[in-house]
């Protein structure tokens, strides 16, 4: 597999030129410590550990983890990385001062996170998933249970996990069957099995504290009567250390397509000692709290999935020769011309590379409401953010894991058949790259929740102020505007404001549909989520040639990188934004083509 290098000139491009953090830094608590060069410096000593640490053990890590009555041992190697890491103070960059973290912005944890990710998805995502707990913990737990578990968690000493999932039901948690029954001493005993948990078991750290859902005795029907609880491996001892073992055993690791470095276990709970976090009946509020962290997470896999497969595929394109080029000879001292110098080639490398940057850039501007969120300087603002990240979150996730997945199919398709080999390492990607369509809600779940909840029962609002933006930036170019860059912009900024306008048509006529027959919500939504993510990447990607354009005209940066993002950005608007049309069309089709089927006839 080739080597991988991390981007870092593109993070700070995005950091410093297209989204000035810097300046947003202001309102967040801890913002004034992550100066230009502190972030530079960080993105700088991250890089070194992703290419030195974990991106060796990438490959080799895929052999997976093994499991001997109860017992997960990760594969060779991810156990001495971690301990570099946790030395190293990784951690607890962005975690709560007054619990030993560093209290940097949440957006510069998010960007390591993606470089952590392309270097080795599986190892990865062992302290993602403490992130979550950590974010839970720091909003909705009591001063005694952040005691106990944060500074642990934070430092990565401790580790955390999610349990939602049951073997009987994934997404519809109202099916729950994990019981939660009160000790006098005001813990739970909690009983019950949850499948499909990534991380849940293996030997990286101590202890491994376990979020979980569950309903008590008295608990409503469906989801209101879901409760949250932390559920340690081992019950915390007086000293605050990993003390006496509690009933919670991994029954098994899963057998799956990918991330095979990662334990996926299935947990049975047999009378484990629980604590409440929040109020009775509460637990899916906080554990949104959980979902907003793990989804921006998972959307940056699906740029890191394209980073990692463009990277190998445009050093093979590079090298390979085949053919000769159909415009004439390209390499008359050989056989035959590299293959990067065939269309379809360039097609597919292109594709790869505008899903990955683009994808990077969309997670980013998101961030910045994930920063005020977690950090803001009120509560009113960090009302604000949540609500923002909540309409941004199920398009990230949606859309940039399912243009991840075609990237990676790219990335096998341009070695051909030596693609399809395992010794390359492209199929691993592909193979890895799978699961980030699945987790935290299939594509078709954060479809239904960015209709129904994020737009219709939304009103609109956020939609509104999102394309509002959209809008703003593009009347900057309108033509009697002075503006140096007015008319290298003006094309694409005319592009953007029609997505604007388009994507607020989509959702009225959408609204209309719906009164006539719900099931047309169901039946466009998937549709509408894609235009959304273009309509979404189009705005990053202008907004990354205006920086472009105006660095070169300042003579400023690398002119090379700075010409490779225009490039890269005519490509985005001429050869993938157009199926955002056909997204729109899509969604407007008559419901009968899709629902008129008897359901006798699926045989």
């Amino acid at each position: 597999m080739p080597d991988y290098k991390v981007p870092v000139n593109d993070y700070l491009f995005l950091f410093n030129d297209v989204l000035d953090m810097q300046s947003k830094y202001k309102s967040v608590q801890g913002g004034d410590e992550a100066s230009n060069d502190m972030v530079e410096a960080i993105f700088t000593e991250a890089a070194k550990f992703c290419e030195n640490e974990l991106a060796p053990i990438y490959q080799s890590g895929d052999d997976g983890c093994t499991w001997d009555n109860g017992v997960v041992t990760t594969p060779a190697g991810f156990k001495e990385a971690y301990q570099k890491f946790i030395e190293a103070g990784w951690t607890s960059l962005t975690g709560s001062t007054d619990m030993g973290g560093q209290g940097l912005p949440s957006s510069i944890g998010i960007a390591i996170n993606e470089m952590m990710t392309t270097a080795n998805w599986a190892w990865a995502m062992y302290p993602g998933l403490s992130e979550g707990a950590v974010a839970t913990l720091e909003t909705s737990g009591t001063e005694q249970q952040k005691k106990d578990y944060l500074v642990k968690l934070i430092s990565g000493v401790w580790s955390g996990t999610m349990c939602l999932t049951e073997p009987h039901c994934g997404t519809d948690l109202g099916l729950m069957k994990t019981k939660a029954v009160p000790n006098d001493d005001g813990s739970y005993k909690v009983n019950g099995t949850k499948i499909f948990i990534s991380a849940g078991e293996h030997d990286l750290t101590d202890n491994i504290v376990h979020i979980v859902l569950a309903k008590l005795p008295d608990a409503p029907k469906g989801t209101k009567g879901l409760s949250l609880f932390i559920i340690p491996k081992f019950l915390v001892a007086e000293d605050g250390s990993a003390g006496e073992r509690n009933g919670v055993r991994c029954g098994s690791i899963e057998h799956k397509m990918g991330i095979h470095g990662n334990g996926t276990a299935v947990l049975n709970f047999d009378d484990a000692k629980a604590f409440l976090i929040g109020e009775p009946n509460q637990g899916l509020a906080a554990m949104f709290t959980y979902m907003n962290v793990a989804r921006i997470g998972t959307a940056s896999q699906g740029a890191a999935a394209a980073e990692r497969s463009y990277q190998g595929a445009a050093k093979y394109a590079r090298e390979r020769l085949a053919m000769r080029s159909i415009s004439g000879v390209k390499n008359p001292e050989g056989p035959a011309d590299a293959i990067i110098e065939h269309p379809d080639v360039r097609r597919m490398l292109l594709t790869q590379r505008v899903i990955a940057e683009g994808g990077r850039a969309m997670v980013t501007y998101a961030s910045q409401f994930a920063d005020l969120y977690r950090g803001g300087n009120s509560q009113e603002e960090r009302d604000a953010a949540e609500i923002r990240l909540g309409f941004c979150t199920p398009i990230l996730k949606g859309f940039i894991t399912e243009l991840g997945v075609e990237a990676a199919n790219h990335g096998v398709q341009v070695f051909g058949g030596h693609g399809y080999i395992k010794e390359w390492g492209m199929e691993q990607i592909l193979r890895d790259s799978r699961i980030a369509t699945l987790y935290e809600g299939t594509t078709g779940i954060q479809a239904l929740d960015l209709v129904g909840r994020k737009v219709l029962m939304d009103k609109f609002k956020q939609l509104n102020v999102f394309t509002g933006e959209m809008l703003s930036f593009a009347g900057q170019f309108l033509p009697w505007k002075k503006s140096p860059q007015a008319k290298q912009m003006r094309k694409q900024a005319w592009t953007v404001a029609k997505l604007a306008i388009k994507w607020r048509y989509l959702a009225y006529r959408m609204a209309m549909r719906a009164k006539k027959n719900p099931d047309n919500v169901g039946a466009s939504s998937v549709d509408f989520l894609m235009y959304s993510g273009y309509a979404y990447m189009g705005f990053m990607w202008a907004k990354m040639s205006f920086a472009a354009h105006k660095q070169l005209a300042a003579g400023g940066g690398d002119k090379n990188f700075l010409e490779s993002k225009l490039h890269s950005a005519e490509f985005f608007f001429e050869r993938i934004l157009p199926r955002a049309d056909a997204h729109a069309k899509t969604l407007s089709a008559n419901l009968e083509s899709l629902m008129a089927m008897p359901t006798s006839y699926f045989e």
